[in-house]
């Protein structure tokens, strides 16, 4: 049996603040000397983004001393926590107190300030909505080289509500306050089997709005489709009852297949709340199947310290370094391929007619499902009609995230990205919107009228004046 966490006193706030002060200070000395023709970009080696980054020779902003935990209060259950700080160390330092962020998305070395600033989402999403919705306060480092502190009704409170999905093209965040929500050391796992998509999706309707199943609390919903007649729904509640709990990490079992069975009855599962918040980077969801990490023999001999979403993306880099994946296939006759790595959001009641859809078109499977609100109650000073502008779900509107990670054979004569583009389309069909970490081809009036275009260019205007930072279309389109 495995443990769940142990509690610790809280460490000095002034010693986490202090080596905080000298990072924000060798920031500010790394903007100063990239030249004013230069464009303000990250000095970071590792990214979660799929979309292609234009190189650059000028020096980048050093962000080195920015990566940890500055500080927990466990009685006002907050953190202070550096923009450049990965939710594995953040939970890390957080758990022990009984204490987790109120959204952990799946991959660990996705930043608190990246999931601000380009959107994350997890299971709980459904009743606490997404990570920029726990924050209290931020420090930014405008495109002019100022240290802002913006909350939901300050002075600032515009670069507040305008920063997340802004992707660095306002600033970059150096500290976030946010809130914390308490957690039990374990998590009781019930996977629900439908054999058709609009039975699967009513049933996350109702638990999305409820949060409820049967009589029993669900603090977590996400789900997976492998086919028009079978999706799962997972549903989550924590425990701090003793007893055995599964090992997806280490051992042989891989946790996307144990959430398949046949029958109508839930097939029940239990993780520590670590390995919970932790269960899909181990094969990062199903895609480490591309490097034969999910065959029997090979998982076998494949290193514990190596089942992690950071070393497939190390994998993934070589690839396209030397173009291997397109060369393999070229050898077998096969057409070259293209990158099909997305997660979209379309309201619930259009669900299950993407998913149709998507499976008829879009050769990929399985498709990754997770619920989403804007959490209620809104922070003060929310605008009560569309609060994030960049990002414009409506409030007290369930939403779906759905995610889908592979590639399809290009067809000759077909434009570049064909099937990202039909994609595209199909969303805003279903009244949907779809993030920003990989390709987009969208026009430049789709993408204004998607992503809050007006009141990103004022909030450029005052916070980014001689746009020292790429703007939104060129980052995220034309990937200057």
């Amino acid at each position: 049996m495995r443990r769940g966490f142990t509690r610790r006193k809280p460490e000095p706030r002034e010693t986490g603040f202090a080596a905080h002060r000298a990072g924000v200070e060798q920031l500010l000395g790394s903007y100063r000397a990239i030249p004013t023709d230069a464009t303000v970009r990250l000095a970071k080696k590792t990214s979660n983004l799929f979309r292609a980054r234009a190189k650059s020779t000028a020096p980048g902003l050093d962000v080195s001393g920015l990566t940890k935990v500055i500080s927990v209060n466990p009685q006002d259950r907050t953190a202070d926590v550096a923009g450049m700080c990965t939710y594995e160390d953040l939970v890390d330092a957080t758990l022990p107190y009984g204490l987790v962020p109120l959204v952990v998305p799946q991959l660990k070395t996705i930043t608190l300030g990246g999931a601000v600033t380009g959107l994350g989402i997890e299971s709980t999403s459904f009743r606490s909505g997404l990570p920029h919705e726990s924050v209290l306060e931020i420090d930014v480092l405008t495109g002019n080289g100022e240290i802002v502190t913006a909350t939901p009704d300050g002075a600032d409170s515009e670069l507040f509500w305008g920063f997340p999905n802004s992707y660095g093209t306002l600033g970059y965040s150096t500290r976030l306050k946010i809130a914390l929500e308490p957690v039990l050391p374990f998590v009781a796992l019930r996977h629900l089997r439908f054999d058709d998509l609009d039975s699967m999706q009513a049933a996350m309707d109702r638990i999305a709005s409820d949060h409820s199943y049967d009589g029993i609390a669900v603090q977590y919903l996400d789900g997976v489709v492998f086919s028009e007649n079978e999706s799962y729904l997972t549903l989550g509640v924590q425990t701090a009852e003793a007893g055995p709990v599964s090992n997806y990490h280490s051992g042989s079992d891989i946790y996307y297949r144990s959430i398949q069975h046949t029958g109508s009855t839930p097939k029940a599962d239990r993780l520590t709340i670590h390995d919970y918040l932790w269960r899909w980077d181990t094969d990062w969801f199903w895609c480490s199947r591309a490097f034969g990490t999910q065959n029997p023999k090979i998982r076998r001999f494949w290193p514990t310290a190596y089942r992690r979403s950071s070393f497939y993306w190390k994998l993934i880099g070589l690839d396209q370094k030397y173009d291997i994946a397109d060369r393999l296939e070229a050898r077998k006759g096969n057409p070259p391929r293209e990158r099909v790595v997305q997660d979209v959001e379309v309201p619930i009641e259009n669900t299950a007619s993407f998913l149709r859809w998507f499976l008829d078109e879009i050769p990929i499977e399985p498709l990754w499902l997770c619920p989403l609100r804007l959490r209620e109650p809104a922070l003060p000073g929310a605008d009560a009609a569309r609060p994030w502008p960049l990002y414009p779900l409506e409030p007290k509107r369930t939403y779906v995230n759905i995610g889908f990670w592979s590639s399809v054979p290009i067809t000759a004569g077909a434009p570049d990205g064909a099937a990202n583009r039909a994609i595209e389309n199909k969303v805003s069909d279903f009244d949907g919107h779809k993030s920003l970490y990989s390709d987009a081809y969208y026009t430049e009036e789709e993408f204004a009228a998607l992503y809050g275009g007006a009141k990103f260019k004022e909030l450029k205007k005052r916070y980014d004046p001689n746009s020292r930072l790429l703007d939104m279309y060129s980052k995220a389109v034309q990937r200057k």
